[in-house]
Protein backbone atom coordinates (compact mmCIF):
# COMPACT_ATOMS: atom_id res chain seq x y z
CA UNK A 1 0.00 0.00 0.00
CA UNK A 2 3.07 2.28 0.50
CA UNK A 3 3.73 1.82 -2.89
CA UNK A 4 1.95 2.81 -6.27
CA UNK A 5 2.72 0.62 -9.43
CA UNK A 6 2.51 2.94 -12.77
CA UNK A 7 3.10 0.28 -14.96
CA UNK A 8 3.57 -3.46 -15.80
CA UNK A 9 1.98 -6.19 -14.20
CA UNK A 10 3.29 -9.18 -12.41
CA UNK A 11 2.21 -12.73 -13.61
CA UNK A 12 2.24 -15.83 -11.67
CA UNK A 13 0.59 -19.09 -12.76
CA UNK A 14 -1.78 -17.11 -14.70
CA UNK A 15 -2.72 -14.64 -12.39
CA UNK A 16 -1.69 -10.58 -12.08
CA UNK A 17 -0.37 -10.19 -8.82
CA UNK A 18 -0.89 -6.55 -9.03
CA UNK A 19 -4.60 -7.12 -8.95
CA UNK A 20 -4.54 -8.83 -5.58
CA UNK A 21 -4.55 -8.13 -2.02
CA UNK A 22 -1.42 -9.60 0.19
CA UNK A 23 -3.34 -12.51 1.57
CA UNK A 24 -4.70 -13.75 -1.51
CA UNK A 25 -0.87 -13.77 -3.10
CA UNK A 26 -0.43 -15.84 0.44
CA UNK A 27 -3.22 -18.25 -0.52
CA UNK A 28 -1.88 -18.60 -4.30
CA UNK A 29 1.30 -19.74 -2.73
CA UNK A 30 3.77 -17.07 -2.60
CA UNK A 31 5.48 -16.31 0.76
CA UNK A 32 7.82 -13.31 1.51
CA UNK A 33 10.66 -13.36 4.22
CA UNK A 34 11.91 -10.08 5.35
CA UNK A 35 14.90 -8.67 6.30
CA UNK A 36 13.62 -7.64 9.92
CA UNK A 37 10.57 -9.33 10.42
CA UNK A 38 8.07 -7.82 12.47
CA UNK A 39 7.00 -10.14 15.61
CA UNK A 40 2.76 -8.97 16.58
CA UNK A 41 3.37 -9.14 20.25
CA UNK A 42 0.56 -11.40 21.60
CA UNK A 43 0.31 -13.87 18.48
CA UNK A 44 2.12 -17.26 18.85
CA UNK A 45 4.01 -18.75 15.55
CA UNK A 46 1.89 -21.83 16.28
CA UNK A 47 -1.81 -19.98 16.42
CA UNK A 48 -0.29 -17.70 13.51
CA UNK A 49 0.79 -20.54 11.43
CA UNK A 50 -2.29 -22.22 11.68
CA UNK A 51 -4.57 -19.44 11.30
CA UNK A 52 -2.41 -19.07 7.76
CA UNK A 53 -2.79 -22.66 6.63
CA UNK A 54 -6.49 -22.75 7.34
CA UNK A 55 -6.85 -19.43 5.09
CA UNK A 56 -4.97 -21.16 2.50
CA UNK A 57 -6.88 -24.92 2.67
CA UNK A 58 -9.95 -22.45 2.74
CA UNK A 59 -9.32 -20.22 -0.25
CA UNK A 60 -8.56 -24.17 -1.72
CA UNK A 61 -11.77 -25.34 -0.87
CA UNK A 62 -10.66 -27.70 1.84
CA UNK A 63 -11.44 -28.18 5.47
CA UNK A 64 -9.81 -26.83 8.15
CA UNK A 65 -6.28 -29.01 9.21
CA UNK A 66 -7.76 -31.05 12.52
CA UNK A 67 -5.76 -29.54 15.24
CA UNK A 68 -3.40 -33.08 16.48
CA UNK A 69 -2.37 -33.35 12.92
CA UNK A 70 -1.44 -30.10 12.65
CA UNK A 71 0.77 -30.09 15.56
CA UNK A 72 2.07 -33.17 13.97
CA UNK A 73 3.00 -31.44 10.77
CA UNK A 74 4.29 -28.56 12.98
CA UNK A 75 6.29 -30.75 14.78
CA UNK A 76 7.66 -32.82 11.51
CA UNK A 77 8.43 -29.46 9.74
CA UNK A 78 10.90 -28.34 12.81
CA UNK A 79 12.53 -31.06 13.04
CA UNK A 80 13.42 -30.85 8.98
CA UNK A 81 14.29 -26.96 9.01
CA UNK A 82 14.94 -26.05 12.41
CA UNK A 83 14.01 -23.13 14.80
CA UNK A 84 15.03 -20.41 12.24
CA UNK A 85 11.45 -18.88 12.67
CA UNK A 86 10.92 -17.56 8.65
CA UNK A 87 12.43 -20.81 7.12
CA UNK A 88 9.55 -22.83 9.77
CA UNK A 89 6.92 -20.73 8.57
CA UNK A 90 7.84 -21.09 4.59
CA UNK A 91 7.88 -25.08 5.72
CA UNK A 92 4.34 -24.91 6.96
CA UNK A 93 3.11 -23.17 4.18
CA UNK A 94 4.80 -25.20 1.82
CA UNK A 95 4.65 -22.35 -1.16
CA UNK A 96 5.09 -22.32 -4.82
CA UNK A 97 7.31 -19.13 -4.44
CA UNK A 98 9.15 -18.38 -1.57
CA UNK A 99 11.49 -14.85 -2.00
CA UNK A 100 13.93 -14.71 0.79
CA UNK A 101 14.49 -10.91 1.48
CA UNK A 102 18.26 -10.54 2.82
CA UNK A 103 17.61 -13.15 5.54
CA UNK A 104 20.98 -13.13 6.17
CA UNK A 105 21.30 -10.13 6.94
CA UNK A 106 22.91 -9.92 10.76
CA UNK A 107 23.28 -13.60 10.80
CA UNK A 108 26.04 -15.18 12.78
CA UNK A 109 27.59 -18.38 10.79
CA UNK A 110 25.48 -21.10 12.75
CA UNK A 111 21.93 -19.54 11.71
CA UNK A 112 23.49 -18.91 8.45
CA UNK A 113 23.92 -22.51 8.23
CA UNK A 114 20.25 -23.31 9.59
CA UNK A 115 18.86 -20.95 7.20
CA UNK A 116 20.48 -22.62 4.30
CA UNK A 117 19.94 -25.70 5.43
CA UNK A 118 16.41 -25.00 5.70
CA UNK A 119 15.95 -23.83 2.23
CA UNK A 120 17.76 -26.56 0.44
CA UNK A 121 16.35 -29.12 2.08
CA UNK A 122 12.61 -27.43 1.03
CA UNK A 123 13.76 -27.33 -2.51
CA UNK A 124 11.84 -29.43 -4.87
CA UNK A 125 10.45 -29.59 -8.39
CA UNK A 126 7.25 -27.89 -8.07
CA UNK A 127 8.23 -24.90 -5.81
CA UNK A 128 10.81 -21.63 -6.51
CA UNK A 129 12.64 -19.89 -4.30
CA UNK A 130 14.20 -16.48 -4.55
CA UNK A 131 17.15 -15.13 -2.71
CA UNK A 132 17.75 -11.88 -2.28
CA UNK A 133 21.47 -11.06 -0.69
CA UNK A 134 24.12 -8.93 -1.18
CA UNK A 135 26.97 -10.92 0.08
CA UNK A 136 28.53 -14.51 -1.16
CA UNK A 137 28.67 -16.33 2.27
CA UNK A 138 24.97 -17.69 2.03
CA UNK A 139 25.91 -18.69 -1.60
CA UNK A 140 27.94 -20.67 -0.26
CA UNK A 141 25.76 -22.60 1.41
CA UNK A 142 22.76 -22.48 -1.30
CA UNK A 143 23.79 -23.33 -4.93
CA UNK A 144 21.86 -21.12 -6.93
CA UNK A 145 20.45 -22.32 -10.11
CA UNK A 146 20.42 -19.11 -12.12
CA UNK A 147 21.74 -15.55 -10.47
CA UNK A 148 20.38 -12.39 -11.63
CA UNK A 149 22.05 -8.89 -10.91
CA UNK A 150 19.57 -5.74 -10.18
CA UNK A 151 20.75 -2.43 -11.26
CA UNK A 152 17.75 0.44 -11.00
CA UNK A 153 15.50 -1.44 -10.98
CA UNK A 154 16.18 -3.86 -14.33
CA UNK A 155 17.77 -7.09 -14.38
CA UNK A 156 20.95 -6.19 -15.83
CA UNK A 157 22.94 -9.78 -15.80
CA UNK A 158 21.82 -13.24 -15.84
CA UNK A 159 24.07 -16.32 -15.45
CA UNK A 160 24.67 -19.47 -13.78
CA UNK A 161 26.50 -19.99 -10.06
CA UNK A 162 29.90 -18.61 -11.40
CA UNK A 163 28.50 -15.30 -12.00
CA UNK A 164 28.51 -15.30 -7.61
CA UNK A 165 32.51 -15.47 -8.14
CA UNK A 166 33.22 -12.65 -10.34
CA UNK A 167 31.14 -10.61 -8.18
CA UNK A 168 33.04 -11.75 -5.11
CA UNK A 169 36.12 -10.67 -7.22
CA UNK A 170 35.31 -7.75 -9.47
CA UNK A 171 32.42 -6.01 -6.93
CA UNK A 172 29.25 -4.33 -9.10
CA UNK A 173 31.10 -1.23 -10.92
CA UNK A 174 32.43 -3.35 -13.57
CA UNK A 175 28.24 -3.90 -14.23
CA UNK A 176 27.56 -0.56 -13.78
CA UNK A 177 30.14 0.51 -16.42
CA UNK A 178 28.49 -2.22 -18.32
CA UNK A 179 25.11 -1.00 -18.30
CA UNK A 180 25.89 2.55 -18.63
CA UNK A 181 28.13 1.59 -22.59
CA UNK A 182 24.63 -0.19 -23.98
Amino acid sequence: ERFEVTQGEVEFNGKNLLEMPAEDRAREGIFLSFQYPVEIPGVSTVNFLKTAVNEIRKYHGQPPYPAGDFLKMIRQKMELVGKKNEIFQMAVLEPKLAILDETDSGLDIDALRTVANGVNKLKKPENATIVITHYQRLLDYIVPDVVHVLYDGRIVKTAGKELVAELEEKGYDWIKEEVKGK
